[in-house]
């Protein structure tokens, strides 16, 4: 996402594969697409050296984890580091890394398995209209503010039955 002028270089970064400048949030849903966690980085920091932070810091918390999707980005080592660290952490089965890949064939929109989820999740975080841009000097508040924001999402949810 974007950053205001009031957010410091050093905890902002460039992608250059989206050509943002800014940050990004890294979030872990449930299969509902409710959320488990948020991290929020540098727009350089990869997405495969997010999802490191984002699994040691609530993966000793939520051992009830079994299967982690996520889409062609976070392929690579990452599959190694999540058996080591469920094993770690405590999970007895271990975590099992599933990649969501889109096929090379395909042209234009597909939709893919469980990734609507996590992407769904997003528009919820982007109804909130301070979380369409970063206005937050620390990375942390920013955090806070996304976990607000579901909160609300949850409470009107739940006051709609």
């Amino acid at each position: 996402m974007k950053c205001a002028d009031t957010v410091a270089a050093g905890s902002s970064g460039y992608d250059a594969g989206k050509k943002i400048k800014g940050r990004k949030r890294h979030i872990l849903t449930d299969t509902l697409g409710l959320l488990l966690g948020v991290v929020v980085t540098p727009a350089s920091v990869q997405d495969r050296d997010a999802a490191k932070i984002v699994f040691c810091v609530f993966c000793h918390l939520l051992l009830s984890l079994r299967i982690i999707f996520a889409d062609g980005g976070y392929a690579g080592k990452l599959e190694g580091f999540l058996s080591a660290a469920g094993a770690l952490f405590g999970h007895t089965g271990g975590l099992v890394l599933s990649i969501i890949k889109r096929s090379d064939a395909a042209k234009g929109f597909v939709l893919l398995p469980r990734r609507w989820v996590v992407e769904r999740t997003f528009g919820w975080l982007v109804k909130a209209r301070r979380l369409v841009r970063d206005h937050e000097r620390n990375p942390r508040h920013h955090e806070a503010l996304v976990y607000i924001a579901m909160i609300g999402h949850s409470a009107r949810h739940l006051t709609a039955i």
